[in-house]
């Protein structure tokens, strides 16, 4: 039998892994250096300076890019470095339209960076074709999505709205951090840019931070490259090496954060002391058919809510095998609680119009023996 295209795990394994052609070693090198000899005047082997390019760097952009079917990617020092390179590719005027349920940290580089600069921001329920429609203005530019969204597991309809938006030339950026390219493919279904932040699912253990632009124009990736060299935010070749190695389990990690994903948000829905649970996997959730049409899974990322600040303390001080801390993505499991952590900078009144409680929390179910996940869980609940 022959294959047109390797399938996505083949890809993940070799493309850009290919053995190193100086010494044959299987595992791409880690090139820890800051500049390269030229052969003279104008004449080198297409390296010159670290901050423009780097072997190690080079392969994980080729590598990603694969993955999630662009034509190239750039990759930086962390996925807010990933969103402000986004930004910068906005000038003065112009009007971007986003998601009103967003990671705390983008409407925070949004308004308190970017509107300095002339930008100007809508932020409204995409999860509604109609609201993106009513929102686009003269000086639009760029629509930006989350979906799902961080954490309240809304979706967008990437299809939609990207052909919304293609009508009047506006580009659709997608942050498929929550999802992965193994579970959501954005550029299938029309985007033109894609952001993660490789900190997450694609490294994968906890120990890098980085994020990612993938692209579908050399118009994109020639600007991002640019930015590299004249701003500076790039990715280490330490962190690139560290995704390299992430992203070889990717497919078999994000397999097991499903099942174990699943497992747990079913529990969860029928827990007496949880009153809402936030899981696209779920049939409950308002927007499961459009989770199975768009994605190949439902992922490990779940919120629920226990009814107040006093119980969701109550609870997260008794968790043992699931780790209360920031970030998500891990192999480990890590609770959050998102009032007072991932969206503490978009205050109280934000939090409460886009239905952020105070008494909600946020799980990214790891790949531990989930009966361990689900014990910790149900000892933590009692002390409600």
């Amino acid at each position: 039998m022959t294959r047109n295209h390797p399938g996505f795990s083949t890809r993940a394994i070799h493309t850009g892994q290919e053995p190193d052609p100086a010494t044959g070693a299987v595992t791409v090198p880690i090139y820890a250096t800051s500049t390269y000899v030229q052969e003279e005047i104008g004449k080198h082997k297409g390296y010159e300076y670290a901050r423009v390019s780097n072997p190690t760097r080079d392969r994980l952009e080729t590598n990603l890019a694969a993955l999630e079917g662009g034509i190239g990617s750039r990759v930086f020092g962390s996925g807010m470095a990933a969103i402000n390179a986004i930004a910068t590719m906005l000038k003065a005027g112009d009007h971007l339209v986003a998601g009103h349920n967003l990671y705390g940290g983008t409407p925070r580089l949004f308004n308190q960076v970017w509107a300095n600069f002339g930008l100007t921001f809508t932020y409204i329920d995409t999860s509604d074709v109609t609201n993106v429609e009513r929102a686009l203005q003269r000086n639009t530019r760029m629509v930006y999505l989350e979906t799902p969204t961080n954490p309240l597991m809304e979706l967008c309809d990437i299809r939609a709205i990207s052909d919304l938006a293609h009508q009047h030339g506006i580009e659709v950026v997608v942050d498929n951090t929550f999802m992965s390219p193994y579970f959501q493919r954005p550029i299938e279904l029309g985007a033109d840019m894609v952001i993660h932040s490789t900190t997450k699912f694609l490294n994968g253990h906890s120990d890098g931070l980085g994020g990612v632009v993938v692209c579908t124009k050399p118009e994109q990736s020639e600007k991002l490259a640019f930015l590299q060299k004249a701003a500076g935010a790039i990715l280490s070749p330490f962190e690139c090496w560290l995704i390299l190695r992430g992203v070889k389990t990717l497919a078999v990690r994000m397999l097991q954060h499903d099942c174990n994903g699943r497992k747990v948000a079913d529990y969860l829905a029928k827990h007496k002391k949880v009153q809402k649970v936030f899981y696209p996997g779920l049939a409950s959730h308002p927007q499961h058919e459009l989770a199975k049409r768009q994605m190949s899974g439902f992922g490990a990322m779940i919120a629920f809510e226990t009814g107040s600040l006093e119980n969701a303390n109550k609870m997260l001080r008794k968790v043992r095998v699931c780790s209360l801390g920031e970030s998500l993505g891990g192999v480990e499991t890590l609770i959050s609680h998102p009032a007072t952590m991932t969206h503490a900078a978009v205050g109280e009144e934000g939090r409460r119009k886009i239905g952020i409680t105070d008494g909600m929390v946020r799980i990214s179910v790891g790949i531990e023996d989930v009966e361990d996940i689900l014990a910790d869980l149900d000892q933590a609940l009692a002390a409600i």
